[in-house]
């Protein structure tokens, strides 16, 4: 069941429990409003010339419009397994029809995913799968995260929101890195959200081009880029037994 509220100008997702599943400014319908979806964007800082976007988990669709919005001309594809959410979105929370750019797919993402069809295909991947009680990430295992490290292009990236109780999220990254040569993550928000990042080659990382890279991004989209590289600085820093820690650090640049 697929439960929409309203209140203060925004419009909320819920699947028949009291766990958001997505939130849209009904002024700003194209906006990401919630912070760790912004952080699902933190690829920008590393490439922006996707010709392939592909989300996991539609939720209220605020990644897939964002990225058929405002990264034209990559192509969008949206695979979520429930079709009352894709008719939600549809109905209410301003998700354009399917055309040549953008796909929305009903189908399972593992069955997507897995298709050998699929290799090297992806340039970018966004991963945000839960059940109606988002307890903690579903498909998560080293054989989906090795499907998505196939499916990704050379320089292709995937982000992930793991939103899950501590130890957990340290579970579930160490599997996401046996599948990818470099991970990082952001320090922990809205109370369980950490957001990895995976690279199937390792970035060479130089923190002042990321700043310049990242105010950029916030004039020409709105998006707070520059936390995001603070993010990424002190995790740099982090006790690598506890991805928690990261936010410990106060960086100066």
């Amino acid at each position: 069941m697929v439960d929409i509220l309203e209140f203060e100008g925004m419009r909320v997702m819920h699947f028949g429990t009291t766990a958001v599943q997505g939130v849209m400014r009904i002024d700003q319908p194209n906006a990401i409003e919630l912070e760790y979806v912004q952080q699902m964007m933190m690829w920008l800082l590393f490439r922006d010339n996707a010709t392939h976007i592909v989300q996991l988990g539609l939720g209220a669709a605020a990644l897939t419009k964002f990225c058929y919005h405002y990264l034209a001309p990559a192509r969008v594809t949206a695979v979520e397994l429930n079709p009352d959410v894709i008719e939600t979105c549809r109905n209410h929370f301003a998700l354009p029809v399917n055309d040549e750019r953008l796909r929305v797919l009903n189908m399972d993402a593992a069955d997507y995913i897995t298709d050998f069809s699929r290799r090297r295909s992806i340039d970018i991947l966004q991963v945000d799968l839960y059940d109606a009680k988002a307890q903690r990430p579903a498909l998560s295992s080293d054989a989906f995260y090795a499907a998505c490290a196939n499916s990704l292009s050379r320089s292709g990236i995937m982000t992930i929101n793991l939103y899950c109780d501590w130890p957990e999220h340290l579970s579930h990254i160490q599997m996401i890195e046996k599948a990818f040569p470099a991970v990082a993550w952001l320090p922990e928000v809205h109370d369980g959200n950490i957001v990895a990042i995976a690279f199937k080659e390792p970035p060479s990382i130089d923190f002042d081009d990321l700043y310049a890279r990242a105010r950029h991004i916030s004039t020409t989209s709105g998006l707070p880029a520059e936390s995001w590289v603070t993010g990424l600085y002190r995790w740099m820093s982090r006790d690598i037994d506890n991805p928690n820690n990261a936010s410990a650090h106060n960086p100066e640049h």
